[in-house]
């Protein structure tokens, strides 16, 4: 105890140098804690992408190249689904809703998506999250549109505004549907996810634009003629002959495989149906690297902080020697000024983990909003786990051995040494 009070008067003496290795340990057990936090939150967003989805259905490719196109509006698909597919296989016992979804436009490089009402019912993401509205509301005619919330900031949209949308994906297109304008009704929240950058029409304007039938602007008048001999949600689904895909919600777990295996085995067509949740898995295994340059980085940024630490204490040793000389006339024993020097290292490295900790906490409470809505990251704000406890004890491990070096360094300084003066 006398030893560590010791210890203890001894960092206050040199508090300026202590509180920077101090500050240098508790950001590196900061940047190691929300490297962790954020690696492991990212992959569990990335795998609540789309949640409370059973099934995804499209033509039959490949299930990453499915998910990919359907979810995440990467590449495309060589076919669809036939519209008389789509009703066949979600009029089948234990479906609990469906979503069509029809790509294939773009406005300004930015994905163009026809489905119907029940995409803003039913489409969840992170865990289980509705979709929400920031302004406005659902289009509830075939000439209105619903924006995701990146592209009504980078394009500087607000309600009402008039936009045209484009035939094919991508930045660059040679056709317009200049005849057929889109008024904006709504916006969505941020997501984080692929929904922040689509526009999101009614699935009856995908079949009207591109089959040349009638302008939105007429088929608009035709429903407010006919708006009570014919459903609404009708007129926005219309009678489309084929969708890019569907998603699918059942009943019970047990009529997703039933379903899924009816479908891959679909003679009529040739379909494949995916479960997002599996599909998504062997995604992120794909990108493993990611997770293991993290890894890496939170190991060095230790190190660096760890090697900081024992250079400072191996500078301090040397203008302490005089001091610990003086230990030695009074009586202390060698092995009084190794336990001296240690102490102080564990202490040193423990009060950085303490302040890294809180930094930590601070970090992510901080950042927590931003990473959601702009890098789809859903962080948790829980007490650290049994695997972040473990990291910060090896921490103090790694410390305390680093204090080793100069505690034996001090073990060996002789009287005669200290005291002597050298040019």
């Amino acid at each position: 105890m006398i030893i560590a009070k010791l210890a203890y008067k001894s960092l206050l003496n040199r508090r300026a140098s202590v509180l920077l290795t101090l500050f240098t340990i508790a950001i590196s057990v900061m940047l190691l804690l929300s490297i962790e936090r954020v690696r492991i939150d990212a992959k569990s967003s990335f795998s609540n992408t789309i949640s409370g989805t059973d099934l995804i259905v499209g033509a039959r490719t490949g299930d990453i190249q499915l998910l990919l196109s359907s979810v995440f509006r990467i590449g495309h698909t060589n076919n669809g689904v036939s519209w008389k597919s789509y009703e066949y296989i979600t009029s089948q016992r234990g479906v609990n809703w469906s979503i069509p979804i029809s790509l294939g436009d773009s406005h300004k490089g930015q994905a163009v998506l026809g489905t119907t009402l029940d995409y803003f019912s039913h489409y969840r993401f992170a865990k289980k999250q509705n979709l929400t509205f920031n302004k406005g509301r659902p289009f509830a005619a075939i000439n209105e549109v619903v924006l995701g919330s990146e592209v009504a900031n980078k394009l500087g949209y607000k309600l009402n505004d008039s936009i045209v949308i484009s035939h094919g994906m991508g930045n660059t297109s040679f056709h317009h549907h200049d005849d057929n304008p889109f008024k904006v009704v709504g916006i969505l929240n941020p997501t984080g996810t692929p929904v922040d950058k689509t526009l999101h029409i009614p699935l009856a304007a995908i079949d009207l634009i591109h089959g040349g039938k009638a302008s939105l602007e007429h088929a608009h008048e035709h429903e407010h003629e006919h708006e009570h001999e014919h459903d609404e949600h009708n007129n926005l689904v219309g009678h489309p002959k084929q969708i890019t895909a569907f998603l699918m919600g059942f009943n019970s777990p047990l009529y997703t495989l039933q379903i899924r295996r009816n479908i891959n085995q679909y003679k009529q067509e040739a379909l494949l149906g995916i479960m997002p949740t599996v599909t998504l898995k062997e995604l992120w295994e794909m990108l493993a690297i990611i997770e293991k340059i993290l890894l890496l980085f939170s190991a060095v940024v230790v190190l660096v902080s760890l090697l900081g630490m024992l250079t400072t204490l191996l500078a301090n040793l040397s203008q302490r020697r005089r001091e610990l000389a003086i230990l030695r006339s009074v009586g202390a024993r060698p092995w009084h000024l190794f336990t001296l020097i240690s102490i102080e290292s564990l202490l040193t490295t423990l009060l950085g983990c303490l302040v890294g900790s809180a930094l930590y906490y601070l970090a992510i409470f901080s950042a927590g909003g931003y990473l959601q809505s702009h890098a789809g990251i859903s962080v948790n704000i829980t007490m650290l786990s049994y695997y972040e406890l473990g990291l910060i004890g090896v921490i103090m491990a790694a410390g305390f051995i680093i204090g080793l070096i100069p505690a034996t360094r001090a073990y060996f300084y002789s009287l005669s040494d200290g005291m002597s003066i050298k040019a």
